[in-house]
């Protein structure tokens, strides 16, 4: 049976960038899938890049420091391992966390797939890696949706730390794999998971043409 698996009808594909996302478990492989599909030429962002950068907006630190106090910064800058400790032990703070940056994040997404858009040549796929997509109620943003799962001794080992807290909020891969249009184990090498992002774009050309 072939790594790529369609797992519900096409949706609506249109000539601007296709609009992919990547989601699964922790640990799973969805950093090297976003990296492999760059490989082949799409344009790719990372929702945990965006989350990152947004620390350093000032409206971002200006709210943190109010909830938190000054102990989660190092001058101007937010330690993120300080606040990372606090949403992590409480459900409260992590909702309350994921209430402000959420719809930052998808602000700067939408934005960029917007660049991409206008761009003389746009590129064909607009891919983002996105953790929390079916959590947050997001798939319906995406054209298409890449899961990427593995099984959970390996994604310990993978993320070098215990996932049971962290994930017992989140759907199971079960769920998940069959909401998506595409589903990967990604049980075995770099290069098994670079010829399913390679399946999943032919796949995508093929339904284009």
């Amino acid at each position: 049976m072939p790594p790529t698996s369609r797992t519900k009808p096409n949706r609506s594909l249109s000539k601007r960038p296709l609009a992919v996302a990547i989601t699964g478990g922790i640990g799973a492989g969805k950093s090297e899938a976003l990296a492999a599909f760059a490989c082949h030429g799409a344009a790719t962002i990372s929702s945990d890049e965006v989350v990152h950068e947004l620390y350093a907006d000032e409206d971002v630190r200006a709210a943190l420091r109010e909830r938190y106090g000054d102990g989660i910064f190092d001058g101007d800058e937010v330690i993120r391992a300080a606040v990372g400790a606090i949403v992590f032990a409480d459900r409260g703070e992590l909702a309350w966390l994921e209430r402000l940056l959420h719809p930052k994040v998808m602000a700067r997404t939408e934005s960029w797939r917007e660049e991409l858009a206008a761009l003389p040549d746009p590129p064909a796929l607009a891919v983002n890696e996105v953790p929390l997509l079916y959590e947050t109620d997001s798939e319906d943003r995406f054209d298409v949706v890449v899961v990427i799962t593995a099984p959970a001794e390996l994604r310990a080992e993978r993320a070098g730390e215990r996932l049971d807290e962290r994930e017992e909020r989140l759907l199971s891969d079960d769920v998940k794999t069959g909401r998506a249009d595409f589903a990967y184990v990604n049980d075995g090498s770099l290069g098994d998971l670079d010829a399913f992002v390679a399946d999943v774009i032919q796949t995508l050309d093929r339904h284009q043409e």
